[in-house]
Protein backbone atom coordinates (compact mmCIF):
# COMPACT_ATOMS: atom_id res chain seq x y z
CA UNK A 1 0.00 0.00 0.00
CA UNK A 2 1.03 3.70 -0.77
CA UNK A 3 2.66 4.86 2.30
CA UNK A 4 0.34 8.18 2.14
CA UNK A 5 -2.84 7.40 -0.16
CA UNK A 6 -4.49 4.62 -1.90
CA UNK A 7 -7.29 6.78 -3.06
CA UNK A 8 -7.97 11.14 -2.96
CA UNK A 9 -10.67 11.94 -0.48
CA UNK A 10 -12.93 12.93 -3.40
CA UNK A 11 -12.97 9.95 -5.03
CA UNK A 12 -14.25 6.73 -2.70
CA UNK A 13 -17.87 6.02 -3.64
CA UNK A 14 -20.37 3.37 -2.96
CA UNK A 15 -18.68 0.64 -4.87
CA UNK A 16 -15.54 1.50 -2.83
CA UNK A 17 -17.51 -0.46 0.09
CA UNK A 18 -15.45 -3.19 1.64
CA UNK A 19 -11.93 -1.98 0.67
CA UNK A 20 -9.24 -1.02 2.57
CA UNK A 21 -7.45 2.22 1.89
CA UNK A 22 -5.19 4.85 2.76
CA UNK A 23 -6.00 9.02 2.32
CA UNK A 24 -4.33 11.56 3.37
CA UNK A 25 -5.04 15.19 4.00
CA UNK A 26 -6.06 18.34 5.95
CA UNK A 27 -8.36 18.47 9.02
CA UNK A 28 -11.66 20.08 7.84
CA UNK A 29 -14.05 19.68 10.47
CA UNK A 30 -13.31 17.44 13.47
CA UNK A 31 -16.86 16.28 15.57
CA UNK A 32 -16.91 14.40 19.10
CA UNK A 33 -20.50 12.40 19.14
CA UNK A 34 -20.81 10.64 22.34
CA UNK A 35 -17.31 8.70 21.79
CA UNK A 36 -17.17 8.49 18.24
CA UNK A 37 -15.04 11.02 16.58
CA UNK A 38 -16.02 12.20 13.11
CA UNK A 39 -13.12 13.53 10.93
CA UNK A 40 -13.79 15.42 7.35
CA UNK A 41 -10.46 14.86 5.66
CA UNK A 42 -10.17 17.83 2.87
CA UNK A 43 -7.76 17.51 -0.56
CA UNK A 44 -7.36 19.19 -3.03
CA UNK A 45 -9.87 17.00 -5.14
CA UNK A 46 -12.41 16.89 -2.35
CA UNK A 47 -14.05 15.57 1.51
CA UNK A 48 -14.41 12.09 2.96
CA UNK A 49 -15.73 11.44 5.98
CA UNK A 50 -13.80 9.64 8.67
CA UNK A 51 -15.03 7.73 12.02
CA UNK A 52 -13.16 5.93 14.64
CA UNK A 53 -14.46 4.35 17.87
CA UNK A 54 -13.11 4.59 21.30
CA UNK A 55 -11.48 1.23 21.48
CA UNK A 56 -9.50 1.60 17.91
CA UNK A 57 -5.41 1.41 19.06
CA UNK A 58 -5.66 4.64 17.02
CA UNK A 59 -7.91 6.78 18.84
CA UNK A 60 -5.76 8.68 20.87
CA UNK A 61 -4.21 10.27 17.82
CA UNK A 62 -7.39 11.15 16.15
CA UNK A 63 -8.90 12.58 19.49
CA UNK A 64 -5.34 14.86 19.74
CA UNK A 65 -6.08 16.27 16.05
CA UNK A 66 -7.64 19.40 15.24
CA UNK A 67 -8.65 21.88 12.21
CA UNK A 68 -5.97 21.93 9.45
CA UNK A 69 -3.91 19.05 11.17
CA UNK A 70 -2.40 16.83 8.41
CA UNK A 71 -3.17 13.29 8.83
CA UNK A 72 -2.76 9.98 6.96
CA UNK A 73 -5.83 7.68 7.55
CA UNK A 74 -6.02 4.01 6.71
CA UNK A 75 -9.29 2.00 7.18
CA UNK A 76 -12.16 0.01 5.72
CA UNK A 77 -14.68 1.99 3.68
CA UNK A 78 -17.98 1.19 4.52
CA UNK A 79 -21.69 2.49 3.43
CA UNK A 80 -23.62 5.36 5.38
CA UNK A 81 -27.19 4.27 7.06
CA UNK A 82 -29.98 5.81 4.87
CA UNK A 83 -30.54 8.51 6.86
CA UNK A 84 -27.11 9.81 6.93
CA UNK A 85 -25.89 10.07 3.64
CA UNK A 86 -24.87 13.61 2.38
CA UNK A 87 -26.07 14.49 -0.77
CA UNK A 88 -24.05 17.23 -0.89
CA UNK A 89 -20.45 15.45 -0.91
CA UNK A 90 -19.84 13.21 -3.66
CA UNK A 91 -18.67 10.75 -1.31
CA UNK A 92 -21.88 10.79 0.51
CA UNK A 93 -22.40 7.43 0.31
CA UNK A 94 -19.81 6.11 2.25
CA UNK A 95 -17.57 6.96 5.56
CA UNK A 96 -14.06 5.08 6.15
CA UNK A 97 -13.78 3.52 9.47
CA UNK A 98 -10.32 4.56 10.99
CA UNK A 99 -8.10 1.30 11.93
CA UNK A 100 -4.56 3.25 12.04
CA UNK A 101 -3.90 6.77 11.94
CA UNK A 102 -0.30 9.19 11.32
CA UNK A 103 0.46 12.71 12.05
CA UNK A 104 2.05 14.06 9.07
CA UNK A 105 1.70 17.79 10.38
CA UNK A 106 0.22 19.69 13.23
CA UNK A 107 -1.32 23.42 12.83
CA UNK A 108 -1.04 25.71 15.08
CA UNK A 109 -4.20 27.79 16.39
CA UNK A 110 -5.61 28.94 13.59
CA UNK A 111 -5.27 33.15 12.43
CA UNK A 112 -8.26 32.45 10.64
CA UNK A 113 -10.67 29.18 9.95
CA UNK A 114 -10.72 27.84 6.56
CA UNK A 115 -13.90 25.49 6.85
CA UNK A 116 -16.89 27.80 6.35
CA UNK A 117 -16.91 31.24 4.01
CA UNK A 118 -16.59 33.90 6.85
CA UNK A 119 -15.11 37.41 5.59
CA UNK A 120 -11.88 38.65 7.55
CA UNK A 121 -9.97 41.39 6.91
CA UNK A 122 -7.80 41.99 3.88
CA UNK A 123 -4.66 41.88 5.82
CA UNK A 124 -5.07 38.56 7.49
CA UNK A 125 -6.10 37.08 4.56
CA UNK A 126 -2.87 37.67 2.35
CA UNK A 127 -0.26 37.30 5.60
CA UNK A 128 -1.85 33.95 5.72
CA UNK A 129 -3.25 33.34 2.15
CA UNK A 130 -2.07 29.58 2.29
CA UNK A 131 -4.51 29.29 4.72
CA UNK A 132 -6.76 31.23 2.96
CA UNK A 133 -6.67 29.21 -0.49
CA UNK A 134 -7.06 26.27 1.42
CA UNK A 135 -11.01 27.29 1.17
CA UNK A 136 -13.74 26.08 -0.61
CA UNK A 137 -14.47 29.39 -2.64
CA UNK A 138 -10.87 30.68 -3.28
CA UNK A 139 -9.96 26.80 -4.26
CA UNK A 140 -12.59 27.05 -7.07
CA UNK A 141 -12.15 29.93 -8.37
CA UNK A 142 -8.01 29.54 -8.78
CA UNK A 143 -9.13 25.91 -10.29
CA UNK A 144 -11.76 27.64 -12.70
CA UNK A 145 -8.75 30.33 -13.56
CA UNK A 146 -6.25 27.43 -14.45
CA UNK A 147 -9.36 26.01 -16.27
CA UNK A 148 -10.21 29.06 -18.11
CA UNK A 149 -6.26 29.23 -19.31
CA UNK A 150 -6.40 26.11 -20.36
CA UNK A 151 -9.48 26.85 -22.90
CA UNK A 152 -8.07 30.30 -23.83
CA UNK A 153 -5.19 28.15 -24.95
CA UNK A 154 -6.54 25.41 -26.52
CA UNK A 155 -9.16 27.55 -28.43
CA UNK A 156 -6.38 29.82 -29.57
CA UNK A 157 -4.14 26.99 -31.03
CA UNK A 158 -7.71 25.64 -33.10
CA UNK A 159 -8.12 29.20 -35.11
CA UNK A 160 -4.28 28.87 -35.81
CA UNK A 161 -2.41 30.68 -33.90
CA UNK A 162 0.71 29.94 -32.10
CA UNK A 163 2.53 30.94 -28.67
CA UNK A 164 5.58 32.42 -28.34
CA UNK A 165 7.38 33.72 -25.07
CA UNK A 166 8.31 37.48 -25.33
CA UNK A 167 11.60 39.07 -22.95
CA UNK A 168 10.25 40.16 -19.28
CA UNK A 169 13.60 42.26 -19.00
CA UNK A 170 13.25 44.96 -21.36
CA UNK A 171 13.34 48.64 -22.15
CA UNK A 172 10.73 51.74 -21.21
CA UNK A 173 8.21 52.51 -23.11
CA UNK A 174 5.06 55.41 -23.11
CA UNK A 175 2.23 52.60 -22.23
CA UNK A 176 0.02 55.06 -20.02
CA UNK A 177 1.70 53.61 -16.77
CA UNK A 178 4.97 54.10 -14.51
CA UNK A 179 7.21 51.23 -15.56
CA UNK A 180 8.27 49.32 -12.29
CA UNK A 181 12.62 49.39 -13.34
CA UNK A 182 15.43 47.04 -12.17
CA UNK A 183 18.42 48.08 -12.17
CA UNK A 184 21.24 46.70 -13.75
CA UNK A 185 24.42 45.95 -12.18
CA UNK A 186 26.37 45.51 -15.47
CA UNK A 187 26.37 49.16 -16.52
CA UNK A 188 26.03 51.43 -13.75
CA UNK A 189 23.15 53.99 -13.58
CA UNK A 190 21.21 52.51 -16.56
CA UNK A 191 18.13 50.40 -16.02
CA UNK A 192 15.48 47.75 -17.76
CA UNK A 193 11.67 48.06 -17.44
CA UNK A 194 9.80 45.01 -16.81
CA UNK A 195 7.01 45.47 -20.14
CA UNK A 196 3.65 46.71 -19.13
CA UNK A 197 2.82 44.85 -22.03
CA UNK A 198 4.49 43.06 -25.18
CA UNK A 199 4.04 45.25 -27.42
CA UNK A 200 6.46 46.17 -29.45
CA UNK A 201 8.04 42.40 -29.23
CA UNK A 202 4.62 41.33 -30.62
CA UNK A 203 4.49 43.81 -33.72
CA UNK A 204 8.39 42.73 -34.44
CA UNK A 205 6.82 39.11 -34.20
CA UNK A 206 5.15 40.29 -37.12
CA UNK A 207 7.57 42.24 -39.04
CA UNK A 208 9.71 39.02 -38.55
CA UNK A 209 7.08 37.38 -40.44
CA UNK A 210 5.32 35.04 -37.94
CA UNK A 211 1.83 34.81 -38.46
CA UNK A 212 -1.41 34.97 -35.84
CA UNK A 213 1.11 34.69 -32.27
CA UNK A 214 -0.01 34.72 -28.81
CA UNK A 215 1.02 34.23 -25.44
CA UNK A 216 -0.31 34.05 -21.86
CA UNK A 217 1.32 37.41 -21.06
CA UNK A 218 2.62 38.58 -17.43
CA UNK A 219 2.35 42.56 -17.89
CA UNK A 220 3.84 45.12 -14.89
CA UNK A 221 2.51 48.24 -14.42
CA UNK A 222 3.59 50.62 -11.35
CA UNK A 223 -0.07 52.09 -10.72
CA UNK A 224 -2.48 52.02 -7.65
CA UNK A 225 -4.58 49.33 -7.37
CA UNK A 226 -8.52 49.01 -7.37
CA UNK A 227 -11.38 46.19 -7.30
CA UNK A 228 -10.91 45.28 -11.02
CA UNK A 229 -7.21 46.26 -11.22
CA UNK A 230 -4.61 44.99 -9.28
CA UNK A 231 -1.24 47.06 -8.25
CA UNK A 232 1.82 45.77 -9.73
CA UNK A 233 1.20 43.07 -12.34
CA UNK A 234 -1.17 41.01 -13.98
CA UNK A 235 -1.64 38.84 -16.59
CA UNK A 236 -3.47 38.94 -20.58
CA UNK A 237 -4.23 37.31 -23.68
CA UNK A 238 -1.51 38.95 -26.12
CA UNK A 239 -2.42 38.44 -29.36
CA UNK A 240 -1.10 39.64 -32.96
CA UNK A 241 -1.75 38.88 -36.92
CA UNK A 242 -0.15 39.81 -39.89
CA UNK A 243 -1.82 41.01 -42.96
CA UNK A 244 -5.44 41.83 -40.99
CA UNK A 245 -7.89 44.71 -40.73
CA UNK A 246 -9.82 45.65 -37.95
CA UNK A 247 -12.91 43.06 -39.07
CA UNK A 248 -10.20 39.82 -39.63
CA UNK A 249 -8.93 40.26 -35.72
CA UNK A 250 -12.79 40.90 -34.58
CA UNK A 251 -13.44 37.53 -36.44
CA UNK A 252 -10.56 35.67 -35.04
CA UNK A 253 -11.34 37.01 -31.11
CA UNK A 254 -14.92 36.60 -30.80
CA UNK A 255 -15.29 32.82 -31.12
CA UNK A 256 -12.09 32.81 -28.75
CA UNK A 257 -13.92 35.06 -25.94
CA UNK A 258 -17.86 33.62 -26.64
CA UNK A 259 -16.56 30.08 -26.33
CA UNK A 260 -14.60 30.18 -23.07
CA UNK A 261 -17.59 32.21 -21.71
CA UNK A 262 -20.07 29.55 -23.17
CA UNK A 263 -18.19 26.48 -21.76
CA UNK A 264 -17.87 28.40 -17.90
CA UNK A 265 -20.98 30.51 -17.88
CA UNK A 266 -22.84 28.07 -15.78
CA UNK A 267 -26.17 28.64 -17.16
CA UNK A 268 -26.30 32.29 -17.97
CA UNK A 269 -26.92 33.69 -21.53
CA UNK A 270 -23.27 34.87 -23.64
CA UNK A 271 -23.80 37.35 -26.64
CA UNK A 272 -23.41 35.36 -29.93
CA UNK A 273 -20.80 36.49 -32.50
CA UNK A 274 -20.60 39.17 -33.92
CA UNK A 275 -20.73 41.11 -31.06
CA UNK A 276 -22.35 44.72 -31.38
CA UNK A 277 -19.94 47.41 -32.51
CA UNK A 278 -20.56 50.90 -30.86
CA UNK A 279 -18.62 53.91 -32.06
CA UNK A 280 -16.31 56.10 -29.13
CA UNK A 281 -18.58 58.98 -29.51
CA UNK A 282 -21.99 57.40 -29.35
CA UNK A 283 -20.97 55.25 -26.14
CA UNK A 284 -20.07 58.58 -24.25
CA UNK A 285 -23.62 59.64 -25.21
CA UNK A 286 -25.62 56.94 -24.82
CA UNK A 287 -23.77 55.23 -21.61
CA UNK A 288 -21.47 58.42 -20.34
CA UNK A 289 -18.71 55.93 -20.56
CA UNK A 290 -16.25 53.82 -23.24
CA UNK A 291 -17.18 50.36 -20.91
CA UNK A 292 -20.93 50.21 -20.80
CA UNK A 293 -22.46 47.41 -19.20
CA UNK A 294 -25.34 46.59 -22.19
CA UNK A 295 -27.26 44.76 -19.53
CA UNK A 296 -28.89 47.81 -18.05
CA UNK A 297 -31.74 48.80 -20.79
CA UNK A 298 -31.04 53.04 -19.73
CA UNK A 299 -29.57 55.65 -22.42
CA UNK A 300 -28.61 58.66 -21.57
CA UNK A 301 -29.65 61.39 -24.24
CA UNK A 302 -28.86 65.15 -24.70
CA UNK A 303 -31.03 67.35 -24.07
CA UNK A 304 -29.01 70.93 -23.85
CA UNK A 305 -31.50 72.50 -26.51
CA UNK A 306 -34.11 71.85 -24.59
CA UNK A 307 -32.59 73.80 -21.34
CA UNK A 308 -31.42 76.85 -23.99
CA UNK A 309 -35.33 77.58 -25.16
CA UNK A 310 -35.95 81.19 -24.08
CA UNK A 311 -39.22 80.00 -22.13
CA UNK A 312 -37.25 77.47 -19.81
CA UNK A 313 -36.05 79.53 -16.98
CA UNK A 314 -34.14 76.76 -15.14
CA UNK A 315 -30.83 79.22 -14.96
CA UNK A 316 -28.65 76.39 -13.48
CA UNK A 317 -28.73 74.25 -16.79
CA UNK A 318 -28.29 77.11 -19.45
CA UNK A 319 -24.86 77.45 -21.76
CA UNK A 320 -24.11 74.03 -20.48
CA UNK A 321 -24.35 70.07 -21.90
CA UNK A 322 -27.23 68.43 -20.06
CA UNK A 323 -27.36 64.82 -20.57
CA UNK A 324 -31.21 63.40 -19.27
CA UNK A 325 -31.03 60.32 -17.53
CA UNK A 326 -34.29 58.07 -17.57
CA UNK A 327 -35.66 56.07 -14.87
CA UNK A 328 -38.21 53.24 -15.58
CA UNK A 329 -40.58 53.60 -12.71
CA UNK A 330 -38.95 55.49 -10.42
CA UNK A 331 -41.49 58.36 -10.24
CA UNK A 332 -43.20 55.81 -7.37
CA UNK A 333 -40.16 55.74 -5.31
CA UNK A 334 -39.99 57.92 -1.81
CA UNK A 335 -38.56 61.63 -1.68
CA UNK A 336 -35.88 60.00 0.35
CA UNK A 337 -35.08 57.53 -2.99
CA UNK A 338 -34.60 61.10 -4.87
CA UNK A 339 -32.48 62.84 -2.18
CA UNK A 340 -30.13 59.96 -1.78
CA UNK A 341 -28.94 60.06 -5.33
CA UNK A 342 -28.73 64.01 -5.11
CA UNK A 343 -26.26 63.74 -1.94
CA UNK A 344 -24.83 61.08 -3.82
CA UNK A 345 -24.05 63.43 -6.77
CA UNK A 346 -22.75 65.79 -4.51
CA UNK A 347 -19.66 63.41 -3.46
CA UNK A 348 -18.83 62.87 -6.93
CA UNK A 349 -18.21 66.82 -7.11
CA UNK A 350 -21.62 67.77 -9.34
CA UNK A 351 -23.96 70.54 -8.01
CA UNK A 352 -26.12 67.51 -7.85
CA UNK A 353 -28.69 65.72 -9.92
CA UNK A 354 -31.79 67.54 -11.23
CA UNK A 355 -34.69 65.44 -11.89
CA UNK A 356 -38.94 65.42 -13.09
CA UNK A 357 -40.92 63.15 -12.87
CA UNK A 358 -43.80 62.35 -15.26
CA UNK A 359 -47.20 61.62 -14.26
CA UNK A 360 -50.47 60.68 -16.88
CA UNK A 361 -52.93 63.91 -16.53
CA UNK A 362 -55.99 63.57 -19.26
CA UNK A 363 -53.69 61.54 -21.68
CA UNK A 364 -50.88 64.04 -21.46
CA UNK A 365 -47.45 63.62 -19.41
CA UNK A 366 -47.38 66.28 -17.48
CA UNK A 367 -44.01 66.87 -15.07
CA UNK A 368 -43.53 67.23 -11.07
CA UNK A 369 -40.62 68.06 -8.86
CA UNK A 370 -38.31 70.70 -7.91
CA UNK A 371 -37.22 71.89 -11.18
CA UNK A 372 -40.37 70.78 -13.13
CA UNK A 373 -41.79 74.39 -12.30
CA UNK A 374 -39.46 76.51 -14.71
CA UNK A 375 -39.41 74.32 -17.60
CA UNK A 376 -42.94 74.78 -19.58
CA UNK A 377 -45.26 71.67 -21.03
CA UNK A 378 -43.91 72.35 -24.80
CA UNK A 379 -40.13 72.11 -23.44
CA UNK A 380 -41.22 69.15 -20.98
CA UNK A 381 -43.02 67.17 -24.26
CA UNK A 382 -39.41 67.48 -26.45
CA UNK A 383 -37.88 65.99 -22.95
CA UNK A 384 -40.54 63.12 -23.28
CA UNK A 385 -40.16 62.51 -27.04
CA UNK A 386 -35.95 62.86 -26.94
CA UNK A 387 -36.02 60.11 -23.89
CA UNK A 388 -39.15 58.37 -24.78
CA UNK A 389 -39.90 57.74 -21.22
CA UNK A 390 -43.64 57.31 -19.99
CA UNK A 391 -45.89 57.65 -17.04
CA UNK A 392 -44.75 56.79 -13.87
CA UNK A 393 -40.99 57.52 -14.97
CA UNK A 394 -38.69 60.09 -14.06
CA UNK A 395 -35.61 62.03 -15.87
CA UNK A 396 -32.50 62.83 -13.87
CA UNK A 397 -30.15 65.48 -15.40
CA UNK A 398 -26.36 65.82 -15.26
CA UNK A 399 -25.00 69.38 -16.36
CA UNK A 400 -21.38 70.77 -16.81
CA UNK A 401 -19.02 70.74 -19.24
CA UNK A 402 -19.46 68.34 -21.75
CA UNK A 403 -16.97 65.56 -20.56
CA UNK A 404 -18.26 66.12 -16.69
CA UNK A 405 -21.38 65.94 -17.94
CA UNK A 406 -21.10 62.37 -19.80
CA UNK A 407 -19.14 61.49 -17.04
CA UNK A 408 -21.37 62.17 -13.98
CA UNK A 409 -24.45 60.65 -16.75
CA UNK A 410 -22.52 57.60 -17.13
CA UNK A 411 -22.60 57.08 -13.03
CA UNK A 412 -25.93 58.23 -12.48
CA UNK A 413 -27.00 55.85 -15.44
CA UNK A 414 -25.19 52.65 -13.65
CA UNK A 415 -26.44 53.77 -9.97
CA UNK A 416 -29.89 53.90 -11.05
CA UNK A 417 -29.88 50.34 -13.16
CA UNK A 418 -28.98 48.73 -9.85
CA UNK A 419 -31.05 50.62 -7.64
CA UNK A 420 -34.27 49.94 -9.65
CA UNK A 421 -33.24 46.10 -10.41
CA UNK A 422 -32.85 46.93 -14.35
CA UNK A 423 -29.57 45.26 -14.24
CA UNK A 424 -29.44 41.40 -15.04
CA UNK A 425 -27.06 39.24 -13.57
CA UNK A 426 -27.93 36.14 -15.59
CA UNK A 427 -25.88 37.00 -18.76
CA UNK A 428 -22.95 37.93 -20.05
CA UNK A 429 -23.68 41.19 -22.65
CA UNK A 430 -20.30 41.78 -25.04
CA UNK A 431 -19.77 45.04 -27.14
CA UNK A 432 -16.91 46.39 -29.59
CA UNK A 433 -16.04 50.27 -28.75
CA UNK A 434 -14.67 51.15 -31.94
CA UNK A 435 -13.20 54.92 -33.38
CA UNK A 436 -11.39 56.24 -30.72
CA UNK A 437 -10.20 59.61 -30.98
CA UNK A 438 -6.24 59.56 -32.10
CA UNK A 439 -5.17 62.31 -29.99
CA UNK A 440 -7.06 64.42 -27.01
CA UNK A 441 -6.30 68.13 -25.28
CA UNK A 442 -4.70 68.01 -22.65
CA UNK A 443 -6.03 71.21 -20.60
CA UNK A 444 -3.55 71.02 -18.08
CA UNK A 445 -0.16 70.80 -19.84
CA UNK A 446 -2.01 72.70 -22.73
CA UNK A 447 -0.90 70.20 -25.95
CA UNK A 448 -1.63 67.88 -27.24
CA UNK A 449 -1.60 64.00 -26.19
CA UNK A 450 -2.42 60.15 -27.45
CA UNK A 451 -5.64 59.67 -26.22
CA UNK A 452 -5.40 55.96 -26.49
CA UNK A 453 -2.48 53.79 -27.52
CA UNK A 454 0.30 55.50 -29.28
CA UNK A 455 0.85 52.63 -31.79
CA UNK A 456 -2.29 52.74 -33.38
CA UNK A 457 -2.72 53.68 -37.41
CA UNK A 458 -4.59 56.82 -37.87
CA UNK A 459 -8.32 56.16 -39.89
CA UNK A 460 -6.79 59.16 -42.18
CA UNK A 461 -5.05 59.51 -45.28
CA UNK A 462 -1.26 59.43 -45.43
CA UNK A 463 -0.34 62.00 -47.25
CA UNK A 464 -2.57 64.47 -45.91
CA UNK A 465 -1.54 62.88 -41.97
CA UNK A 466 2.21 63.62 -42.70
CA UNK A 467 1.51 67.18 -44.06
CA UNK A 468 -0.66 68.26 -40.65
CA UNK A 469 1.09 70.72 -38.58
CA UNK A 470 0.61 72.29 -35.24
CA UNK A 471 -1.60 74.52 -36.84
CA UNK A 472 -4.33 72.06 -38.12
CA UNK A 473 -5.35 71.53 -34.30
CA UNK A 474 -9.00 70.61 -35.13
CA UNK A 475 -8.23 68.41 -37.76
CA UNK A 476 -5.78 66.31 -35.64
CA UNK A 477 -8.28 66.36 -32.51
CA UNK A 478 -11.10 64.63 -34.71
CA UNK A 479 -9.29 62.28 -35.95
CA UNK A 480 -9.95 58.56 -35.53
CA UNK A 481 -7.62 55.88 -34.99
CA UNK A 482 -8.20 51.81 -35.79
CA UNK A 483 -8.65 51.20 -32.27
CA UNK A 484 -11.18 49.66 -30.36
CA UNK A 485 -11.88 47.71 -27.04
CA UNK A 486 -13.73 44.82 -25.64
CA UNK A 487 -16.06 45.27 -23.16
CA UNK A 488 -18.19 42.60 -21.52
CA UNK A 489 -20.70 44.00 -18.42
CA UNK A 490 -19.41 46.95 -18.11
CA UNK A 491 -15.57 45.95 -17.81
CA UNK A 492 -13.03 46.70 -20.59
CA UNK A 493 -11.84 43.25 -21.20
CA UNK A 494 -8.97 44.16 -23.68
CA UNK A 495 -7.62 46.98 -25.63
CA UNK A 496 -6.40 46.34 -29.32
CA UNK A 497 -5.36 48.33 -32.74
CA UNK A 498 -4.58 47.41 -36.50
CA UNK A 499 -0.64 49.07 -35.85
CA UNK A 500 0.98 51.55 -37.26
CA UNK A 501 3.70 50.32 -39.44
CA UNK A 502 4.65 53.23 -41.35
CA UNK A 503 7.75 54.60 -40.04
CA UNK A 504 7.73 57.95 -41.36
CA UNK A 505 3.45 57.84 -39.77
CA UNK A 506 4.76 56.68 -36.70
CA UNK A 507 7.39 59.50 -36.24
CA UNK A 508 4.91 62.17 -37.51
CA UNK A 509 2.06 60.57 -34.91
CA UNK A 510 4.71 61.41 -32.26
CA UNK A 511 5.81 64.68 -33.46
CA UNK A 512 2.09 65.74 -33.29
CA UNK A 513 1.99 64.18 -29.67
CA UNK A 514 4.94 66.29 -28.78
CA UNK A 515 8.07 64.07 -29.29
CA UNK A 516 10.91 65.01 -31.33
CA UNK A 517 11.69 62.59 -34.05
CA UNK A 518 14.93 62.24 -32.70
CA UNK A 519 13.78 61.52 -29.25
CA UNK A 520 11.39 58.62 -31.09
CA UNK A 521 13.93 57.67 -32.88
CA UNK A 522 16.00 56.31 -29.98
CA UNK A 523 12.83 55.21 -27.44
CA UNK A 524 11.71 52.75 -30.35
CA UNK A 525 14.81 52.58 -32.32
CA UNK A 526 14.30 48.64 -32.57
CA UNK A 527 10.60 48.96 -34.04
CA UNK A 528 11.59 51.66 -36.37
CA UNK A 529 14.29 49.84 -37.60
CA UNK A 530 12.31 46.65 -38.08
CA UNK A 531 9.72 48.88 -40.31
CA UNK A 532 12.36 50.12 -42.17
CA UNK A 533 13.00 46.35 -43.41
CA UNK A 534 9.73 45.40 -44.77
CA UNK A 535 6.86 45.49 -42.38
CA UNK A 536 3.13 43.64 -43.08
CA UNK A 537 0.22 45.58 -41.95
CA UNK A 538 -0.74 43.88 -38.58
CA UNK A 539 -3.06 44.06 -35.56
CA UNK A 540 -4.23 42.66 -32.65
CA UNK A 541 -5.58 43.02 -29.33
CA UNK A 542 -5.18 41.76 -25.78
CA UNK A 543 -7.84 40.60 -23.27
CA UNK A 544 -7.18 40.21 -19.46
CA UNK A 545 -7.19 36.95 -18.10
CA UNK A 546 -7.75 38.29 -14.33
CA UNK A 547 -11.13 40.05 -15.76
CA UNK A 548 -12.19 37.31 -17.67
CA UNK A 549 -11.94 35.24 -14.50
CA UNK A 550 -13.34 37.70 -12.29
CA UNK A 551 -16.89 37.82 -14.18
CA UNK A 552 -16.91 34.33 -14.66
CA UNK A 553 -16.19 33.15 -11.12
CA UNK A 554 -19.03 36.16 -10.22
CA UNK A 555 -16.83 37.74 -8.04
CA UNK A 556 -16.36 41.92 -7.69
CA UNK A 557 -12.36 42.11 -6.61
CA UNK A 558 -9.39 40.39 -8.71
CA UNK A 559 -7.89 39.53 -5.40
CA UNK A 560 -10.59 36.55 -5.64
CA UNK A 561 -9.40 35.19 -8.69
CA UNK A 562 -5.19 35.75 -8.20
CA UNK A 563 -3.22 33.13 -6.48
CA UNK A 564 -0.86 35.20 -4.48
CA UNK A 565 -2.38 39.11 -4.79
CA UNK A 566 -1.07 42.20 -3.89
CA UNK A 567 -2.78 44.66 -1.37
CA UNK A 568 -4.43 47.68 -2.68
CA UNK A 569 -1.31 49.46 -1.82
CA UNK A 570 0.81 47.24 -3.83
CA UNK A 571 2.50 45.23 -0.36
CA UNK A 572 3.06 41.41 -0.70
CA UNK A 573 2.02 40.48 3.12
CA UNK A 574 3.22 37.30 2.93
CA UNK A 575 6.53 37.27 1.42
CA UNK A 576 7.16 40.58 2.88
CA UNK A 577 7.61 42.81 -0.50
CA UNK A 578 8.70 45.41 -1.14
CA UNK A 579 11.50 45.27 1.38
CA UNK A 580 14.81 47.48 2.12
CA UNK A 581 17.84 45.93 -0.19
CA UNK A 582 21.18 45.14 2.00
CA UNK A 583 23.77 47.46 1.51
CA UNK A 584 26.07 45.06 -0.23
CA UNK A 585 23.07 44.84 -3.37
CA UNK A 586 23.07 48.56 -3.26
CA UNK A 587 26.38 48.46 -3.99
CA UNK A 588 26.36 45.87 -6.33
CA UNK A 589 24.04 48.27 -8.37
CA UNK A 590 25.60 51.60 -7.80
CA UNK A 591 22.36 53.00 -5.92
CA UNK A 592 21.91 54.86 -3.07
CA UNK A 593 18.41 55.47 -1.37
CA UNK A 594 17.30 58.57 -0.60
CA UNK A 595 14.73 58.54 1.23
CA UNK A 596 11.38 61.62 1.33
CA UNK A 597 11.55 63.83 3.42
CA UNK A 598 9.29 63.48 5.79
Amino acid sequence: MHAYRTHTCGQLRAADVGQTVRLSGWVNRRRDHGGLIFIDLRDHYGITQCVIEPDCAAFSTVDAARSEWVLTLTGKVVARTPDTVNRDLPSGEIELRIETAAVQGQAQELPMPVFGDHDYPEETRLTYRFLDLRRERLHDNIMLRANIVTSLRRRMIEQGFTEFQTPILTASSPEGARDFLVPSRRYPGQFYALPQAPQQFKQLIMVAGFDRYFQIAPCFRDEDGRADRSPGEFYQLDLEMSFVTQDDVFAAVEPVLAGVFEEFARGKTVTKPPFIRIPFAEAMLKYGTDKPDLRNPIEIVDVSDVFARDDVEFKAFKKKTVRAIPAPGAASQPRSFFDKLNEWARGEGAPGLGYVTFEDEGGNLVGKGPIAKFIPAAAQAELVKASGIQAGDALFFAADKTERAASLAGMARTRLGRELGLIRDDEYKFCWIVDFPMYEWNEDEQKIDFSHNPFSMPQFDRDAFLALDKGDRDTILGLKAWQYDIVCNGYELSSGAIRNHDPDVMLKAFEIAGYAREETEEKFKGMLNAFRYGAPPHGGTAPGIDRIVMLLAGEENLREVTMFPMTQSAQDLLMNAPAPANPKQLKELHLRVVYPEK
